[in-house]
Formats: structure tokens, C-alpha cells, sequence
């Protein structure tokens, strides 16, 4: 049973989760690797350099990911 008070942050994480539990290979996991390091770069920046980006520090996941899932 799906959980109604599903926060956005527990959406992607589990979106995210599907997508790299299957195996594809290799790539797939320098693929993942790349975005993982994006995020944690992005999260190491102070909050008035991404805000100087258009980002805050909750958007992030969204922003790396975007374009797998359309956000």
C-alpha cells in the first residue's frame, strides 16, 4: 500500500532506487557514480552559490536527475 504523506525527497530516492537496481551493466554504474558525485559536489557549495545558481539545497536531487524523470 502506497503511502500518502510520501515526501518528494522519499519519491525520487525510491525512483532512483528502481532505476539502478536493475542491471545494466558498467555504464550504467559510472553513469550512477557521476550523479552521486554531481549531488555531493553541488551539496558542498555554500548556500548563497547555489542560490546564485537557481538552486537550493533541497532541489538538488531534482536538478541531477531531471532529466531521467521529467522534473
Amino acid at each position: 500500500m502506497a503511502n500518502a504523506n510520501l515526501s518528494a525527497q522519499d519519491f525520487v530516492r525510491d525512483r532512483l532506487d528502481a532505476y539502478f537496481s536493475a542491471p545494466l551493466g558498467p555504464r550504467a554504474e559510472r553513469e550512477r557514480r557521476a550523479r552521486l558525485d554531481r549531488m555531493q559536489a553541488l551539496a558542498a557549495l555554500p548556500d548563497a552559490t547555489l542560490a546564485a545558481r537557481g538552486l537550493t539545497r533541497e532541489a538538488i536531487p531534482a536538478h541531477v536527475f531531471a532529466d531521467l524523470f521529467d522534473l
